[in-house]
């Protein structure tokens, strides 16, 4: 679904609510709340869970006692620990059924696979397989444990640029933003999600989006669909010196904008999604907002039009959260028609492709690149983005650059730097939440980037050049799929700082 970004994507040092989970969960572990829980006694027919969390070698996690058979029939398949989760949405990530013939020499290697298959539904804390073999029958049982699924989370922050002119103001407590943003994962068991948004005060944000990637025994097509209501007392309208300009109206909306979004779904498995959206936008600006930039919608203070959105994703990494070993690949083309005569339409390509590597030992490398091409006679303010949006070159956080075409190259040397295994909560008695996984890594990594832009505005610097630049993070990686990223960033201009980021950057 299209969810359109009203500021760029960047850095940020203030605490999110996953921030403050993680600033507890350290003070917890420093308190010495934590303990390190014994490690459990794991057979050989048992898998390890995936390897950005712990080493293992997935071939040899089955062995069956059955020589002499050098194919076997799969005789049952069972589930165990799925209470919420339907055994329909198992099965159908499984690319084996019950009377099928396995290869006996390739049985830990096929079974890992769909235990891996099983885990990136991210509906899970851990997925281990484990195989009884008797006369050249198999019995294959999966046990799963099951994650919490509904989170509401509080909204609550200011509407100033910081805390002190927030403070300084005497209607201060008119400029807050509160409600709440709720998110039920695993609806009805059927790996069905649903979000919504509730924010009031300064600014307003009302949303709710439904997703289903699959029905029907193989869950093979899904359906998506939500809206989207949002306005807001403030509004970046132009780009200067490659930092975005802002206007900030005390009691005007300056932006108005609302969607509906509407789309099928079709899923081979969880690692293959393609996703067909049709869309419609409502936007409006205030008058204000024209008198700064005359041509923010190029036509007059309103807009509406239908979009139409394509994407393709393969995604045969070994855990996406944190991907160690595995390629992704995505595909999307996004055709934008507006419902007046006078705007011309858009066409907008996209490409990414990524490689992990292991290279031995504790060592991963991994590279990506990103490629844009837009086609348009003209485009309005918000139509021409590029980076510092949903696309970043690290280290030039703080900047915008706009631009019809784009192209970003990322490369990343990973060592896994301490382990700590599972950490357990006392005083906690729900194994949802008392065991916490804690593993660090150490990074390096370059970023290359570029985009071109014909009409380039000569107050900015950025389009038309190359972008280069290096840095050194530290990766946290814990459960529910959670990276906590702090970088130091050098740029090619000389600039650096430190940054936080949440999910892994390649």
């Amino acid at each position: 679904m299209n969810r359109s970004a009203t500021t760029p994507c960047c850095a940020t040092s203030v605490f999110e609510p996953v921030g403050k989970v993680l600033l507890s969960v350290l003070l917890l572990w420093l308190g010495g709340l934590f303990h390190t829980a014994p490690a459990a006694s794991v057979g050989h027919t048992l898998a390890p869970p995936p390897d950005s969390l712990r080493r293992a070698a997935p071939d040899s996690l089955v062995q069956v006692p059955c020589p002499g058979y050098p194919t076997l029939r799969v005789g049952r398949i069972l589930f165990v620990g799925n209470n919420v989760t339907r055994e329909a949405v198992l099965r159908a990530e499984l690319d084996f059924r019950e009377n099928d013939t396995l290869a006996a020499a390739a049985l830990g290697r096929r079974l890992e696979a769909n235990r891996r298959r099983l885990f990136n539904l991210q509906l899970f804390h851990q997925v281990l397989v484990q195989s009884v073999c008797r006369e050249g029958e198999l019995t294959v049982l999966y046990s799963v444990q099951e994650r919490w699924y509904t989170f509401p989370v509080p909204i609550f922050s200011l509407a100033d640029r910081n805390f002190r002119s927030w403070l300084d103001r005497p209607d201060r407590w008119q400029r807050v933003d509160y409600g709440l943003h709720l998110v039920r994962r695993n609806f009805r068991g059927r790996n069905e999600q649903l979000l919504a948004n509730l924010q009031l005060g300064f600014n307003r944000k009302y949303e709710l989006f439904y997703e289903a990637p699959g029905y029907g025994r193989k869950r093979r097509v899904g359906f998506g669909a939500g809206y989207s209501y949002y306005r807001s007392h403030s509004l970046d309208y132009a780009t200067v010196a490659d930092r975005l300009r802002n206007l900030r109206q005390e009691r005007a909306f300056p932006i108005e904008r609302q969607y509906a979004t509407v789309g099928i779904r079709w899923r081979r498995t969880v690692q293959h999604l393609t996703a067909f959206d049709v869309s419609y936008h409502h936007e409006q600006v205030s008058d204000s907002v024209l008198y700064y930039n005359p041509r923010y919608f190029l036509h007059g203070p309103r807009r509406q039009y239908l979009e139409f959105g394509l994407v393709s994703t393969l995604n045969q990494r070994n855990t996406f959260a944190y991907p160690l070993t595995g390629q992704f690949a995505q595909l999307s083309a996004t055709y934008r028609t507006f419902l007046d005569s006078s705007t011309p339409s858009i066409l907008t390509l996209r490409g990414r492709y990524a490689r992990y590597i292991a290279l031995g030992g504790p060592f991963y490398y991994s590279a990506g690149a990103t490629a844009q091409l837009r086609f348009a006679r003209a485009l309005a303010y918000p139509d021409d983005r590029a980076f510092g949006y949903d696309v970043l070159v690290r280290g030039y956080d703080a900047y915008v650059v706009e631009g019809r075409q784009l192209g970003l190259i990322q490369q990343g040397l990973t060592f896994r730097l301490l382990d700590l295994g599972k950490l357990t909560v006392d005083g906690l008695p729900s194994s949802r939440f008392n065991t916490i996984p804690l593993v660090f890594y150490l990074n390096t990594f370059v970023d290359v980037g570029y985009v071109r832009q014909p009409a380039a505005q000569a107050a900015n610097r950025l389009p038309n050049q190359m972008l280069a630049s290096a840095g050194v993070a530290l990766h946290l990686v814990t459960y529910y799929d959670w990276v906590f990223t702090f970088e130091y960033t050098r740029n090619r201009e000389q600039q650096g700082g430190f940054f936080f980021r949440t999910q892994f950057p390649i």
